[in-house]
């Protein structure tokens, strides 16, 4: 009887650990149809590679904010921010909420592709080509890495630009739109001032450092405001990622730089930016039903940046 009961326990055990091992090496789920994977992944990754992946997961979705942002009710104070400048408008009047700082000249890095998007979005015709030529490809650090004499519609690029941020892209845009980047600073400088953003001025289509380029907070929120305004930039900016094809036929997975998009439900864009000069900066965009907000954050931390805008944007929508 005692040994019948042993080797009971025994086969119990084995089977309990034979689970438990199988389990371990099962592999993952590759193939199932709801995963997004990180960028230029195709097959499984190794041990230190999952780590690396998992530890850029969390660092992507731990936006540390209140309690009361992820859940939002009645708003109390406006919260403090560490950010150098700030603006808080109403998306559809443009009455200000909240402001810090906000007629302080600063750079606005990627943030005034913004602007550079609604140019391109209201000159149309996006679904036309657009052949990129050598003189685009010369921007550092974010590229896309087109190549001279690819062609692509310019709804894609466009895509592209809003989602992923790369600088070549935006180059390109702007080129094919204007004629050369010079050209299309002045557009951005005309249209600027047209919105009633005065106290900016253009260089460039990307955002990187260059000598007499900044804007404001204020201003940033008027573009913004009418970049929201735009039906084309508001079903783009709302996009956690997109699939961008490569004129071989290539994909690529480009995932959303904006981390408050994939933490916060009631936030559906708009735009990030980041220079050494710039420090850490976001337009973020949000709606629930009667009231859209738009918060401009410059100059802040890397960590602060979202938590700046997240509490802002929450603060104003239940304001």
């Amino acid at each position: 009887m005692k040994r019948q009961v042993r080797w009971v326990t025994l086969t119990i055990c084995g089977l309990l650990c034979l689970g438990s091992v199988t389990a371990a090496i099962a592999p993952e789920d590759e193939d199932a149809p709801n995963v997004v994977r990180p960028t230029g992944v195709h097959k499984r990754a190794t041990k230190s590679t999952r780590q690396r992946s998992s530890t850029d997961s969390a660092t992507a979705n731990d936006i540390s904010v209140p309690a009361s942002v992820l859940n939002p009710g009645r708003s109390g104070a406006v919260p403090n921010t560490r950010a150098n400048s700030v603006m808080v408008v109403d998306a559809r009047t443009g009455a200000v909420l909240h402001e810090k700082n906000a007629d302080q000249p600063r750079p606005a890095a990627s943030t005034q592709k913004l602007l550079t998007a609604l140019i391109i979005a209201e000159t149309g015709y996006l679904d036309r080509p657009v052949r990129v030529e050598q003189v685009d490809t010369f921007a550092e650090p974010v590229r896309l890495n087109i190549r001279p004499g690819e062609n692509y519609q310019r709804i894609d690029l466009l895509r592209a630009l809003l989602v992923k941020s790369p600088n070549d892209v935006a180059r390109c845009l702007a080129r094919d739109n204007a004629g050369s980047l010079d050209a299309f600073a002045d557009k951005m400088n005309a249209k600027a001032q047209m919105l009633g953003a005065t106290h900016s001025h253009f260089v460039n289509p990307n955002g990187l450092p260059m000598p007499g380029q900044y804007s404001t907070a204020r201003d940033l929120a008027i573009i913004a405001r009418a970049a929201y305004a735009n039906p084309t930039i508001r079903s783009i900016v709302c996009l956690p990622q997109l699939v961008f094809r490569y004129a071989n036929g290539r994909t690529r997975e480009l995932e959303n730089t904006n981390k408050v998009l994939k933490r916060l439900p009631f936030c559906n864009g708009m735009k990030t930016g980041y220079t050494e000069a710039a420090g850490h900066c976001l337009i973020a965009s949000g709606s629930r039903p009667g009231r859209d907000v738009i918060v401009v954050v410059l100059g802040d931390t890397k960590s602060g940046v979202w938590t700046d805008a997240a509490s802002l944007l929450s603060w104003g929508l239940w304001l």
